[in-house]
C-alpha cells in the first residue's frame, strides 16, 4: 500500500484531509514543516497527540534555512525593487512541493497531501491542475507556479469540499483543530507588510515626490514600497477629483498617481510561465485571473520563449508587477502561471 504523508498545519483544513485519508484505509503519516524561527512548540506537541491517538506516525522537517532564503529574501528583495510579491505562490513550488515533497519521499512516502482546495485530474498531457469545488475557497492561482512534474506525487484530500462542510464534518467526528485559529493568509507576517520590512531592518526606498503622469508634482511620498498599484487611501494629497496609485518610476524614485480613468489595462507581460498544459493544446477562448479572489476575465494570450503578452478582452484593474497572472480554462483548469513583470495601461 503506498504511503501518503499528510501536512499538518494545525488548521482545518489539514486535519480534515488526515482524517479522509485514514478513513480510506490508506497508509498515513503526519508531517508538520517548521517555517519560522520562532515556532511553536506547544503546537508541535499537540500535533503529535493528536496523530499517536489516531495512530498516524508523526515527523517534524526543519525547513526554517531554506523558508528564509527561497521565500522571505526574495519577497524582501522584490520589495526593495519596487515590486508587489505573491510569497505563497513562491512557497508552493519551492518549499511545500518542493523541498517539503523531496523530505517526505526520503522518509518513505511517495505522496504529499495538504488542505489545499483544488482538483488533479488525468489529460493526454499528464496530471491536470483544476479550481477546488468550492468557490470561496479555492486555492488553485496559488498552485499555479507549481511545476506539472510535481503532481504525480500529490493528493488534494479536499478536491470536492467546502469550508462549510469541513467544518460541519470535524464537529460530527468531535475533533477540534489543534492550532485553535484559522491560518492566516502570509504565515510570516503577523500584523502589516510594511512593519515586517522594517522589523527585518530592510533597506528600502526613501522619500520622494507624487506626480501626475505629466510630471506634475503633488506631494511627497514615504517610499514606494509603501504603495501598490491602484492604491487610493493614505496618499495625503489634494487634488480636485480622488486620485489613485497607476506607477511608479525608480528612476525618479517617483509615485504616479492618476484618475481612476487611468487605473485601468489593457493587458501585461509576464516573466517565463509555468506551463500546466501545452499552449498549443489550449482552448480557443482562455481566462486570466491576476490577483486572489478576483473573478477570471475573458483574454489573449501568447507565449513566446521569454513570457507571455496577455491581452484582456475588457479593460481590467492595473495587475502589479510581483503578482501571479494565472491562465484558465472556462473549465477551471489552470494552463499555466507566472509574474506578472509590467503592466500595459489602457489607451
Amino acid at each position: 500500500m503506498h504511503k501518503i504523508a499528510i501536512a499538518l498545519s494545525g488548521g482545518a483544513d489539514s486535519l480534515m484531509s488526515l482524517l479522509l485519508l485514514r478513513e480510506t484505509g490508506a497508509e498515513v503519516m503526519g508531517v508538520h514543516a517548521r517555517f519560522l524561527g520562532a515556532d511553536d512548540e506547544a503546537l508541535h506537541k499537540r500535533l503529535g497527540n493528536l496523530c499517536a491517538t489516531l495512530g498516524v506516525p508523526f515527523a517534524l522537517i526543519d525547513l526554517r534555512r531554506e523558508f528564509d532564503e527561497l521565500v522571505i529574501a526574495p519577497f524582501v528583495r522584490a520589495y526593495q525593487s519596487g515590486l508587489t510579491p505573491n510569497p505563497c505562490a513562491t512557497c508552493n513550488p519551492a518549499i511545500k512541493f518542493g523541498l517539503l515533497l523531496d523530505r517526505v519521499r526520503e522518509l518513505g512516502a511517495n505522496r504529499l497531501a495538504t488542505g489545499h482546495y483544488a482538483r488533479l485530474e488525468e489529460s493526454p498531457y499528464g496530471p491536470a491542475l483544476f479550481r477546488g469545488l468550492d468557490p470561496a475557497k479555492d486555492q488553485s492561482y496559488f498552485l499555479s507556479r507549481v511545476p506539472q512534474d510535481r503532481f504525480p506525487h500529490v493528493v488534494f484530500p479536499l478536491a470536492a469540499w467546502t469550508k462549510v462542510e469541513v467544518r460541519q464534518a470535524l464537529a460530527e467526528r468531535g475533533f477540534t483543530p489543534p492550532a485553535g485559529a484559522e491560518s492566516q493568509e502570509v504565515c510570516f507576517i503577523p500584523t502589516d507588510y510594511r512593519e515586517f520590512l522594517l522589523s527585518r531592518k530592510t533597506r528600502l526606498s526613501g522619500p520622494g515626490s507624487i506626480a501626475l503622469a505629466d510630471g506634475t508634482v503633488l506631494g511627497r511620498h514615504a517610499g514606494l514600497w509603501n504603495h501598490t498599484l491602484g492604491q487610493r487611501k493614505g496618499l495625503g494629497i489634494a487634488y480636485s477629483e480622488p486620485l489613485y496609485v497607476t506607477g511608479k518610476d525608480f528612476q525618479k524614485n517617483r509615485l504616479i498617481v492618476g484618475t481612476k480613468a487611468e487605473t485601468v489595462a489593457s493587458g501585461c507581460r509576464t516573466a517565463a510561465p509555468n506551463l500546466l498544459c501545452p499552449s498549443e493544446a489550449w482552448p480557443a477562448e482562455v481566462l486570466v485571473q491576476t490577483i486572489y479572489r478576483q473573478r477570471p476575465e475573458p483574454a489573449r494570450v501568447s507565449v513566446d520563449g521569454t513570457g507571455m503578452t496577455i491581452t484582456f478582452t475588457r479593460p481590467q484593474p492595473l495587475p502589479s508587477p510581483g503578482q501571479v497572472a494565472a491562465v484558465y480554462s472556462a473549465a477551471g483548469q489552470v494552463l499555466a502561471g507566472a509574474v506578472i513583470e509590467e503592466a500595459s495601461h489602457a489607451a
